[in-house]
């Protein structure tokens, strides 16, 4: 990318920095076999300390293309299958029964019409999720429970067997492959992928997937060669932002977790996220190894939802418009539906503690942003992918 336009892009974010929005803000392209990385403002607020670009963010929701990109390396070497029911693996979720109104009693249900399939975990249409037009009763239970009912929590005591207990008490909110819902679907994932991988989801993702990459500065633990690096975490409070994590050792992504959430627990840094992307545009290959089937990557990035289909509130507060769902990211595309006359031209996703990545395969493109803020800037982040877009022509 040519130093004007890096500098046009910089200066948006440090605009954005400069007014008080985020104490500062790391971001890295690349573009063919062009990488850059830059970083504007300081690691803290009130801090004077400047971001160096190699900083370790807690990425939440950023977790799940890599959940779902582990799912399809294990579904290739046939430990499961993507049409299977996840009972197989999650014994405690056969026979699911479902609300009758979403609204109603949790006793009120309906048996479900088939089981949850590993599909479904991926797309999101497991059939239980973030409710935000209605009361439900339900939903409201499962916080009480203990599973993960709001920002991403490392420092819960359950166990992924505890888990899914607990989530094993819930009745369903839709049937299975009904809806779209966010996002409860890749918890149970990554109990499914524990199981049938026969490892410890945290130890899965180290052997199998961040390794072979070498993303050596992402885990659902922060790495120990890693955390001079850690940056805090804000939220936005009565008096502008405050502590939401500290980058001490009190943090709480800084011990192993006792759940390693598929959904939204993994920290990392832009370069690490971005041999990740790279390695989805070059077909599933990393420096010459193939590590995932070019269909599987095709399949993930490809579009299970529709964009045109009509949607909830719930759904529309998590997707944007004009974007369907592929498997653990947004896609994008472009043509006239069925599939075959389809092209994906952007995807992936962001995280609720102020992270966000896209890339645009047309354009061998991949861009990350990370921010330290829940929620995430809503004016930074758009004006930051707003320029990108513009600098590259997508």
């Amino acid at each position: 990318m040519p130093t004007p336009d890096w500098d046009r892009l910089t200066g948006v974010l440090s605009e954005h920095v400069a007014a008080g929005a985020v104490p500062g803000a790391v971001l890295a392209v690349s573009r063919g076999k062009e990488t850059r990385v830059a970083a504007v403002g300081a690691r803290a607020m009130d801090g004077d300390v400047p971001l160096s670009g190699d900083e370790v963010f807690r990425i939440s929701s950023m977790t799940k293309p890599l959940t779902a990109a582990l799912t399809l390396m294990l579904a290739e070497e046939g430990a499961l299958s993507l049409e299977a029911p996840i009972e197989r693996w999650v014994p405690e979720l056969a026979r699911r029964r479902v609300l009758r109104l979403l609204d109603g009693p949790i006793e009120d249900t309906v048996a479900a019409e088939r089981p949850i399939t590993v599909d479904d975990l991926l797309t999101m249409r497991m059939g239980f999720g973030f409710v935000l037009d209605s009361p439900c009763p339900a939903l409201e239970r499962a916080a009480e429970l203990g599973l993960g009912i709001g920002p991403p929590d490392p420092s819960v005591s359950l166990t992924p067997d505890a888990w899914v207990t607990r989530f094993a008490e819930l009745p369903l909110l839709h049937q299975p492959g009904a809806d779209w819902m966010y996002e409860l679907g890749f918890a149970v994932l990554g109990v499914v992928l524990a199981r049938a991988g026969g490892q410890a989801l945290d130890d899965l993702f180290r052997d199998r997937l961040l390794d072979p990459l070498g993303m050596t500065d992402t885990g659902f633990g922060v790495p120990a060669r890693a955390r001079t690096r850690l940056v805090p975490c804000y939220a936005s409070g009565g008096n502008g932002l405050e502590l939401f994590d500290s980058a001490d050792a009190t943090s709480r992504w800084n011990h192993r977790p006792s759940f390693p959430d598929a959904r939204g627990g993994l920290v990392s840094t832009a370069s690490d996220y971005l041999r990740f992307a790279r390695m989805l545009l070059s077909g599933g290959t990393h420096d010459g190894t193939p590590l995932m089937a070019e269909q599987s990557v095709a399949a993930m990035t490809a579009d299970h939802l529709g964009a045109d289909r009509d949607r909830s509130v719930s759904a529309r507060a998590f997707l944007s418009a004009g974007a369907g769902w592929g498997y653990g990211l947004e896609v994008f595309t472009t043509g006239v539906a069925p599939a075959p006359s389809m092209r994906t031209t952007r995807y992936g996703w962001g995280g609720g503690l102020g992270t966000t990545w896209y890339s645009f395969p047309d354009l061998d493109t991949a861009a990350v942003l990370l921010t330290q803020c829940l929620p995430p800037p809503e004016p930074l982040v758009t004006a930051f992918w707003s320029e990108l877009t513009a600098l590259i022509g997508a």
